[in-house]
């Protein structure tokens, strides 16, 4: 079975971002301005979401027109959305939860890949399969970093480390990045769907610069 390209190595860019901006982008025109906008506030990172028909389009101009801007596909939940992330570009892929089959295609095809954790059997499957910076999702319902802690510990001394998303804000990304499990932190609060779909550019920029700010 190929080896799991590592979603992130140390020192990699998505370790040093510590941001991780994660977009549902309905209107092709936006995407580019959304990056511009997160970019410009110091974010170089971001998650697009599969949920909806332009997600790979916009995934591909976002390369083409903004390439500081690093590209993950997120809501991979076939080998078909791999290979479609491959296509157009993507840094990384995400996906919501553990699937083998997914994630040894991702390996196949060189696409550095982190699952989704909630539980330690979780993450017993996730490391089998070669992942060690994983997604730990939904963050906040399933009882946010000391759930965490708690599951992590058995694993800790292999070196694996975690993105919490859904429920991270402003206020609470900097108790979640205290910790050594956390690698970086990311959610749909730096780029809200209302706001893009506002074409709300400053208040993004300003949401990414905020954001920013806190990590310094």
């Amino acid at each position: 079975m190929p080896a799991l390209t590592p979603i992130s190595a140390p020192g990699s860019l998505l370790a040093e971002s510590k941001l991780l901006a994660v977009l549902v982008i309905d209107d092709l025109d936006a995407a580019v301005p959304v990056a511009s906008a997160l970019l410009a506030g110091g974010v170089n990172a971001m998650e697009l979401t599969l949920r909806t028909p332009v997600a790979l389009e916009a995934a591909r101009l976002i390369k083409e027109q903004v390439p500081q801007m690093m590209v993950g596909i997120g809501t991979i939940l076939t080998t078909d959305q791999v290979d479609e992330a491959i296509t157009v570009g993507a840094t990384f892929g995400v996906s919501p939860g553990i699937n083998p089959e997914v994630m040894r295609h991702a390996a196949s095809v060189g696409l550095p890949f982190g699952p989704g954790v909630m539980t330690p059997t979780d993450i017993d499957i996730a490391i089998r399969e070669g992942a060690r910076l994983l997604k730990f999702f939904p963050a906040g319902s399933s009882g946010g970093l000391a759930h965490l802690k708690n599951i992590a510990a058995p694993f800790s001394h292999l070196g694996v480390q975690f993105i919490p998303l859904g429920g991270v804000t402003l206020d609470n990304m900097t108790d979640y990045l205290k910790s050594d499990l956390i690698a970086a932190v990311g959610g749909s609060w730096l780029a809200p769907r209302d706001v893009i779909a506002r074409n709300d550019w400053k208040t993004i920029e300003e949401n990414a610069r905020v954001a920013r700010g806190r990590l310094n």
